[in-house]
């Protein structure tokens, strides 16, 4: 197998409402189905809402999560897998079996196989539990997929390890863009008015999608993850109002060279359709850096410098925005 169509979705999730959000997953999966699409990525907590969840009780964060892979949602991913011979990576909130709950990522095989990734870096909410292993498979003979959730993907050792661990593609679902960082180079929050004005106020909103808050931010980063480990991401996205933020899509393909092959440029829902040559991947410049590697003198990095802190803490200091 040395070609794969890809497909990334950004779309605008309704928070807690699952049948309006699968619904959405099962409408462009048969569109991706017309296009030959054999993989498709959907944004990371899509099916359960995102951004509101950090405001609610344990209770309301218990009664929006499934087990998985019995859940209705999971099972209802399967049965698309198989109906349109494709593999769907969707996220959820997971109903763990040791009680626990985690911001995972689906992926739902043809074959009626399936992994899940538990988000190594979760912070949405004090009453869910970060996962602890990295997920990489064998999608089909010759293809090998790795994930990474939203903030996994910020943290450079987690894409070097899931490389290592001979992924070819990196699914990337994210809930980003117009985010309240607490870097003063960070993203910052776009108006939510302008996101409700759209009809009269479009080129502001696609300026700011394109700007330092949402495409430019990706832009400083994203590709060379990528590049520096030889692999293909598909980025997939929210967009539009996530509560009282606004995400900014700009779902896309790269290419182990850093390369995008395709982008949404759209402020609503939408698809990005690639064809992946698995076979540039051997010589690219992140593959052959790796083979250059000198493990004998990396011990350091895996040693705790006394700096280390919980993601949560991290993610909100200096944010005076209510996530609990």
């Amino acid at each position: 197998m040395e070609k794969i169509i890809a497909a990334s979705v950004q779309f605008t999730h309704r928070a807690g409402d699952k049948h309006y959000n699968l619904a959405v997953i099962e409408r462009f999966v048969t569109e991706a189905h017309k296009k030959g699409v054999q993989l498709i990525a959907f944004p990371e907590m899509c099916i359960t809402g995102y951004w509101h969840v950090r405001t609610l009780s344990e209770e309301d964060v218990r009664s929006l999560s499934e087990p998985i892979p019995n859940g209705p949602s999971t099972q209802g991913l399967l049965a698309h897998a198989d109906h349109h011979q494709m593999a769907i990576g969707a996220g959820l909130i997971e109903l763990g079996e040791d009680g626990a709950l985690y911001n995972s990522y689906v992926v739902a095989l043809p074959d009626g196989r399936h992994y899940t990734h538990r988000k190594l870096h979760t912070f949405i909410s004090a009453h869910m539990t970060s996962g602890s292993s990295y997920t990489v498979f064998e999608l089909k003979e010759g293809v090998t997929v790795g994930v990474l959730t939203c903030y996994d993907n910020n943290i450079i050792e987690n894409v070097r390890i899931t490389a290592l661990m001979g992924a070819q593609i990196l699914l990337a679902p994210h809930q980003t863009g117009g985010c309240n960082s607490a870097s003063p180079g960070g993203m910052k929050t776009i108006d939510t008015e302008l996101w409700e004005q759209r009809s009269s106020r479009e080129a502001e909103l696609r300026a700011e999608f394109a700007g330092a808050k949402g495409r430019g931010w990706l832009m400083r980063w994203l590709p060379s993850r990528a590049h520096d480990n030889g692999l293909y991401i598909l980025f997939s996205n929210g967009v539009g109002r996530d509560d009282n933020e606004v995400r900014t899509g700009s779902a896309m393909i790269i290419d182990p060279y850093g390369t995008i092959l395709a982008e949404s440029v759209a402020i609503e829902d939408d698809m990005v359709v690639a064809e992946l040559d698995l076979t540039t991947i051997a010589a690219s410049n992140g593959r052959r850096w790796m083979k250059a590697r000198r493990p004998d003198l990396y011990g350091p990095i895996a040693l705790p410098t006394g700096l280390e802190e919980e993601t949560r803490t991290v993610r909100f200091a200096y944010d005076d925005s209510p996530h609990s």
